[in-house]
């Protein structure tokens, strides 16, 4: 019995950091990269004025009412 807390200790030690690596590793390929690349997708034709344009004649903006 003697040094038991020791070895587990080192044993949970390695395991929650193998746990916690993986799951960073599955959230960084799995959300954050798909993520960044819908945004990049989104803003590479993205025309802000054109929006602007659709929201003012859809009356959204009262600042801009629609003509």
């Amino acid at each position: 019995m003697r040094g038991l807390l020791a070895r587990r200790m080192k044993f949970h030690l390695l395991g929650a950091f193998v746990v916690s690596m993986g799951s960073a590793l599955l959230y960084k390929f799995g959300v954050a990269e798909p993520r960044k690349r819908a945004y990049e997708d989104f803003y590479r034709n993205y025309d802000p004025m054109k929006d602007f344009e659709a929201m003012k004649a859809a009356g959204v903006l009262e600042s801009a009412p629609p003509k």
